[in-house]
This record gives structure tokens, sequence and C-alpha cells, in this order.
């Protein structure tokens, strides 16, 4: 009779997909908060380890870590919000420079007339700051009338810090009883996988977080120096989005160049820009991703695009954010799948020649 454990596993794993797909609405405070548990574990076990209890030390880890955030967002926040405010303040004389010296310059640059009315067009772009106002408020308005909805809402961020520190606690209880689920002789191979998987993974979120940062404060600093009035937004978004290859750098490139150009009315602050980024890809390329990171990875651009789009259309903005740890994680698994395919298939062969050599 066949062996229909494997049937039985591919039904489960498929069962289990299904079941993941249907609670993503409500799944997003678990997986952040695993997330952060799996981040802040390797601090609480070197605490553990220097005779700290355990409860002490994730309470530690914790609180630090909470502060942190809590620092960084009192003094990044209003910082973004007076350079956005600035620049929306600035919009219409940007409008009036286009109108009266950017425009007649393209057309004697290019030998075209543009009929451009820039009169309306300032028109058009005030009336839309308008209806964004307005739709903003009405947003504000329905979501503060929803009960449900404001509920809901802090539901989730109040969970996202209770799993977390939960996790702590329980993380190696949890993953003890998760390999004791297993059958004695699988537990072996399953430890090493476990092993390996965080390893990947470990060196790839770890790495990935600093490269992130390290990219957003170099694009900032240096677009600050430069005068650029939106410098922290620019650079924070281009080095959050730097985990996409060259997304970040062509993003902020781009915007950061017409930026500056309208802001300062010339060319020359737009080589101070290509070289601030210029210089935060190299950094990453030479020195920031092979130190942190590694290429024991090794997810190809193309991979790294699908996985982003597929997490994004499966699971929303939190299935962006987990895209790539789950493709290392894969990719991991999937290798062990090939070794185990290949070397199954090639023991079988030996077997079947061994068969049928003839006798000397």
């Amino acid at each position: 009779m066949a062996d229909a454990r494997p049937l039985l596993t591919i039904a489960l794993a498929a069962l289990g997909g299904w079941l993941l797909y249907l609670l993503a609405p409500v799944l997003t405070p678990f997986l952040v908060g695993g997330l952060l548990a799996y981040l802040g574990n390797p601090a609480v076990n070197r605490l553990v380890r220097w005779h700290l209890p355990r409860a002490f030390a994730v309470t530690l880890v914790f609180v630090l870590f909470l502060l942190l955030v809590v620092g960084l967002l009192i003094y990044i926040v209003p910082l973004l919000q007076a350079q956005i405010v600035n620049f929306v303040a600035n919009v219409p004389g940007y409008l009036d420079w286009l109108q009266h010296t950017a425009v007649p310059r393209i057309q004697e640059l290019l030998g075209v007339n543009l009929a451009l009315d820039m009169a309306s067009l300032r028109q058009t772009l005030l009336d839309h700051w308008r209806e964004v106002g307005n739709w903003a408020s009405n947003l504000f308005l329905y979501v503060t009338r929803s009960g449900l909805s404001v509920i809901g809402w802090m539901v989730n961020l109040l969970l996202i810090p209770v799993v977390t520190f939960y996790l702590l606690l329980d993380w190696e209880q949890l993953l003890a009883r998760t390999l004791a689920l297993l059958p004695r002789r699988r537990q072996a191979w399953a430890a090493g996988l476990a092993r390996e998987t965080d390893a990947v993974l470990g060196s790839f979120l770890r790495g990935q977080l600093t490269v992130m940062l390290a990219l957003a404060t170099v694009y900032s600093v240096g677009l600050t120096l430069a005068g650029l009035n939106l410098a922290l937004p620019i650079g924070v978004l281009a080095g959050l989005a730097s985990f996409i290859p060259y997304v970040g750098f062509l993003s902020g490139l781009v915007s950061a160049a017409l930026a500056a150009y309208l802001q300062f009315h010339d060319w020359l602050p737009l080589l101070w820009v290509a070289g601030v980024f210029l210089t935060g890809q190299l950094l990453e390329s030479l020195w920031l991703t092979p130190r942190l990171v590694g290429d024991r990875i090794g997810l190809h651009p193309v991979a790294v695009i699908f996985a982003v789009m597929a997490g994004g259309r499966l699971f929303g903005f939190t299935g962006v954010l987990l895209a790539l740890p789950a493709a290392a994680v894969l990719k991991v698994w999937l290798g062990h799948v090939h070794r185990f395919y290949v070397g199954h298939d090639d023991g079988h062969v030996g077997k079947r020649r061994r068969r049928v050599r003839p006798a000397p």
C-alpha cells in the first residue's frame, strides 16, 4: 500500500495557505509582532547568557525598543511636517516661475511654442489641493464617527507590542514545542533546516534594515547640506524603498532633482543631488550590502520585484513588507527540496544500474 503521508502533507500545506489567505486582514498585528520578536530575540538571548532572568531581559529590550521608536517619531515627524508644509506653501511661487521663466526658456531652446495656460493650471492645482483637503477632512470625520473603525485600528495597534512581548517571552519554548510535534527521526533534520533558515533570514533582515536606515541617513543629510527643502521626506522614502533594487535610488534621484530645480531654478544644484545619490549607491553596492547582508541569499532582482508585487497583491501593505523575508526563507526550503529530489533520483538510478550490470 502506498504511503499517504506525502499527500497528507501537501493537503495540509494547501489548507494552511488557504486559511492564511482568508485570515490576511486580521493577521497584520501577529505578523508584525512575530517579525519584531524575531529581530529582538538575539538581544534577549545575549542578556540571558549574562545570567539575567528572561522576563527581565525581555522587558529591558522591549522598553529600549519602544523608547527608540518614540524618540525617532518625536524627532522626525515634526521635521517631515514642517518641510512638506513649506513645500506646499511655495507651490504658487513655483508655478509663477514656471510660467514666466522656465516655459520661455524651453520655448527658446527647442524652438517650439508651448501653449500652456499657467493661470488655469495654477487654479486647477489649487482646486485639487482644496479637494484633497476636503477629502482628508471627510475621511477624518468618517473615521471619528465610525466607532468600530477606530476601535479596530486601535486594537491592531495595541496588539503589536502585546504580541511582540509574549512571543519574546516564550520564543524558545515555542520553538521546542514546535520541534516536538515532528516525528523523532525527523527532528534532527528539521532542527538543521531551522538553523539554516535562521542564518539566512537573520542575515537578511538585520542587514537589510541597517542598509535602509544608513541610506536614508546618507540621502537626508546630503540633501539637507544641499539646502533642499524636501530633504528629509525624499531621503527617508528613498532609503526605505532601497530594499527593491534600484527603486529607491531612481525614485529619490528623480524626485530630488525636480524639487531642487523648482527650488533653486538652476542646474548646478542638480550636480550635488546626483553626487549624493551616486555616493549612496556606491556605498550600498561596495560596502553596506556585501558587509551587512552578504551574498548568501542570492535573490535575483527580478525575483525580488516579483516577490514584492505578489506579496502586495495577496496581503496588501503587510505582504509588501514581508515579501522579501518570505522569499529568502522559500529559497532555502526549495534548495533542500531540490537536493532531496536529485539525491533521491540519483540513488534510484544507481540501484537500477547495479541490478542490470552483468556478473564478471
